[in-house]
């Protein structure tokens, strides 16, 4: 049967907010003393995993919280500068009005995701945010749970390998998509249940699933 429940990320798979992250995260790296992002190590740092960019930038475990409060207030007030990726409302609300209940878990507050969403975020049911950057399965147990929706009919959907590793974690399906922070090659690599090149295969791959 279709899948009943769909946990969105945001960053890189609703919003289109890498070109903010690749003009911001040297300030960042600055501010918190971690090694900058040269032109060069973009490709790259795509084809690696969470843990593989943080060893590569040299970012302690320590500072990720404290990282994550300052580029939430970072991206809070560049608001203007980030919109959803063409599509977005239309599959969202195609998604809903085939019985597909909508969630989100992202890194971003709840209030930074509301504002990204508009209008479309009175279509998610659920909003489990500011996730820490390994903290997203306790959020995707949490929101299955308050769903009261079998596992087995869940899936969740991001950009990047970590978004995989957490839907595994929890035994859900994952999908994939190809326009966010992860080179599409990295992400094929994991294995997720299904890649989404467009926008518009997300609701017809959902509602149709047996």
């Amino acid at each position: 049967m279709p899948y009943a429940l769909a946990i969105f990320d945001l960053d890189g798979t609703l919003a289109d907010s890498f070109p903010w992250f690749l003009r911001t995260i040297n300030d960042i790296a600055d501010h918190f003393g971690f090694r900058r992002v040269r032109d060069e190590d973009v490709e790259g740092l795509r084809h690696a995993s969470t843990r593989e960019i943080l060893k590569q930038l040299e970012v302690p475990l320590w500072k990720l919280p404290a990282i994550a409060r300052h580029a939430r207030r970072l991206k809070a007030e560049a608001a203007a500068e980030i919109s959803l990726f063409a599509g977005v409302e239309a599959m969202l609300r195609t998604l809903t009005e085939n019985g597909v209940d909508l969630a989100l878990v992202t890194s971003d507050s709840e209030a930074n995701a509301r504002e990204k969403l508009g209008d479309s975020a009175a279509l998610f049911s659920h909003f489990d945010c500011a996730a820490s950057v390994f903290g997203k399965p306790a959020k995707f147990r949490r929101v299955v749970r308050r769903a009261g929706v079998e596992r087995d009919r869940v899936i969740s959907i991001g950009d990047e390998v970590r978004d995989i590793e957490a839907a595994r974690a929890v035994g859900i399906a994952c999908g994939a998509v190809c326009w966010g922070y992860a080179a599409p090659a990295a992400l094929r690599a994991r294995g997720p249940d299904h890649v989404f090149e467009r926008m518009d295969e997300i609701a017809s791959t959902l509602c149709t699933v047996p």
